[in-house]
């Protein structure tokens, strides 16, 4: 199974990694990363606990092995 996800509407949503690493398991997405064609390509997470950031491709997050939407 998948997560659906619009991404337009990605921005400031919440994720919760499947398998956390170094304590970081809630994430915000803090930004939108488009290309010349105004296509997201991708999104920017920011760890809740360490305000790490780490960028990703956005369809990465509807693998829901790694990824869970809203903060579990």
């Amino acid at each position: 199974m998948t997560n659906q996800i619009n991404p337009n509407k990605l921005h400031h949503s919440k994720w919760s990694a499947v398998q956390p690493k170094d304590k970081e398991k809630h994430f915000i997405v803090t930004e939108l990363v488009r290309d010349e064609q105004d296509t997201v390509v991708n999104v920017v997470l920011q760890a809740v606990l360490t305000q790490h950031e780490r960028t990703l491709h956005w369809r990465e997050l509807k693998d829901d092995t790694t990824w869970q939407n809203g903060w579990q």
